[in-house]
């Protein structure tokens, strides 16, 4: 009989031939979440450090958690020994030290960091910074994933928010932050490089896309790429000259910022970022839609998209939970 060895938390599970490791696990009396146990609910999901899960194993996951190594327990034969985590396990962090803060508008920075080690991240993931007294925020990365060392953030400064407030007014270049692993499954993959894209975004939402469509342009993206940003009034846009400039540089690149109030400049449209792009773009059948900013957006312009023709399979949302009740 093959045994295959399961490490979870440096205890290890003796996997029997034709057992899962869903089964091996609960009949060593470990304690992992699990429910349907046939592949649909995937609440024993996890992600494998070492090694290829098996094919059959991912049936039914999105891509991007495929290509994290996540797999279902309950359908995993293992095919090799495995060191595997529970996909809500902590985050691991390493030490960054500030190289660069620079003024956006009036409330956003561009904050910069020098990694310590190189993080393997994908554009459009986030990070969690946190200083020395433990205090920590989420934030999106905002470059490609050539820099493995050095990341880019846009921090929005929130009324009565304690960590932006912290970045915009004490931390200096030279200090040190710690940052967690990637995370997030709202990310660019290079599979499909014909696929047009839509990218709508709010406010420091700009972050995620920028690499996302940095990304992609990069690894040749042959398919439209469509971005939208959105802010209530001209003066809560940002990067306009810097986008214009690359839709100048590249034919498949479509650029719009949107104001929803006051008037609005030649270029700029008038409207909800959304509403603009769902409007001019009515019909989004295999499309691949990337959607972050206010919640209420993210969540509202889901079904717009939804409802346009995409799939679900191919919507990818970041929303931030913030202090605004406006959806600009």
């Amino acid at each position: 009989m093959i045994f295959r060895h399961i490490t979870l938390d440096e205890q290890v599970t003796v996997c029997h031939e034709g057992e899962t490791v869903l089964d091996a696990m609960l009949r060593e009396g470990r304690d992992v979440p699990y429910s349907c146990r046939q592949g649909a609910c995937q609440s024993c999901m996890m992600r494998s450090l070492e090694g290829m899960p098996p094919e059959d194993s991912q049936k039914g996951l999105k891509n991007v958690l495929c290509k994290q190594d996540y797999f279902l327990a309950c359908l995993c034969f293992p095919s090799q020994d495995m060191v595997v985590a529970l996909s809500h396990q902590a985050d691991f962090f390493t030490e960054a030290t500030v190289v660069s803060k620079v003024s956006l508008n009036q409330e956003t920075l561009l904050l910069t960091i020098q990694c310590k080690d190189a993080l393997d991240y994908y554009a459009g993931q986030f990070v969690n910074l946190k200083r020395s007294d433990g205090l920590m925020r989420s934030y999106s990365i905002a470059n490609s994933k050539v820099h493995t060392h050095k990341l880019t953030f846009h921090i929005r400064r929130l009324a009565g928010g304690r960590f932006s407030e912290w970045v915009h007014q004490e931390l200096n270049v030279g200090d040190i932050l710690s940052v967690s692993d990637p995370q997030g499954l709202c990310f660019y993959l290079p599979d499909n490089q014909g696929q047009n894209m839509l990218l709508i975004g709010t406010g420091s939402g700009l972050a995620p896309l920028a690499g996302i469509i940095e990304e992609a342009l990069e690894q040749g993206h042959t398919g439209q790429i469509h971005l939208y940003h959105g802010s209530r009034e001209m003066d809560g846009l940002y990067w306009i000259d810097e986008m214009q400039a690359l839709q100048q540089h590249y034919e498949n690149f479509h650029y719009t910022p949107c104001v929803s109030r006051g008037d609005a400049p030649d270029g700029v449209a008038t409207g909800r970022a959304n509403d603009v792009a769902m409007a001019t773009l009515p019909d989004l059948k295999g499309w691949r839609v990337f959607l972050c900013g206010h919640p209420d957006m993210v969540n509202q312009t889901k079904t717009q998209a939804y409802l346009n023709g995409a799939s679900l399979k191919d919507i990818y949302s970041d929303a931030f939970h913030v202090a605004s009740s406006s959806l600009e």
